[in-house]
Parts: C-alpha cells; structure tokens; sequence
C-alpha cells in the first residue's frame, strides 16, 4: 500500500496546484468582464473527476489500513468533492462576470480546503 498512498499524497499536491490555476483564471476571466468559456468549464470538469478520483484513491489506501491519522482529513475529502459542483450551480443564474468571479473564489477555496486535506493526513 505505499505505492498506493504515495500516489494519493502527489495527486493531492498536484489537485492543489491546478485548483489554485483555476480559481486565479477565473478570476482573472471576471477583471476582462467575461464569462466562464467552455475550456474553463472542460477544466472544471477535470477539476472535479480529479478530486472524485482522488478520493477513491483515499478510500483504497483506507481500507488497506492506513488510513489518516486525522479523521477531519476524510471530512476535508467530501467538502472538496462537494464545493466544485455546488459553486458550479450557484453561479449559474448569476451574469457571466459574476459566474467567473464565484467560480474563481470557490476553486481558491477548494484548494485551501486540499492543503487543509494534506496537513490532516
């Protein structure tokens, strides 16, 4: 199981990086007064499949007995999971600056929730 959670802990620091990439390029997309473009949205797509796939990854390396030492490690995990379609559905009734702006914040916000998830484990 090390193979296991050495690849859990270096897709969490790589889902912290491109979360951090998204939430500045959503931000970024709201000071020129745009919307979300669909490459944003294939982004976050990817985001979220990311943070699915990295919490299966979690789950398996759990039930191999080497779970977190931290339980609030796994709470971090379901919170992350859950923030990126939640912004998603709140910002889409908003005008497309806005989407962008909300977006942005929400992805800085789950990368601060990835790097609470790391220092838990």
């Amino acid at each position: 199981m090390p193979e296991l959670t050495g690849l859990h802990a270096g897709l969490a620091r790589t889902l912290v990086l491109y979360l951090a990439f998204l939430g500045v390029w959503g931000i970024v997309a709201w000071r020129r007064g745009s919307g979300i473009s669909p490459s944003y949205r294939g982004a976050l797509v990817i985001a979220w499949l990311t943070a699915i796939a990295q919490g299966a990854l979690g789950l398996t390396v759990w039930i191999g007995d080497t779970g977190p030492r931290d339980q609030l490690h796994i709470l971090y995990g379901f919170a992350l999971a859950v923030a990126l379609p939640a912004g998603y559905f709140y910002s889409r009734d908003r005008p497309p600056p806005q989407q962008s702006l909300v977006l942005g914040l929400v992805l800085l916000f789950a990368a601060g929730l990835a790097i609470r998830g790391i220092t838990t484990s």
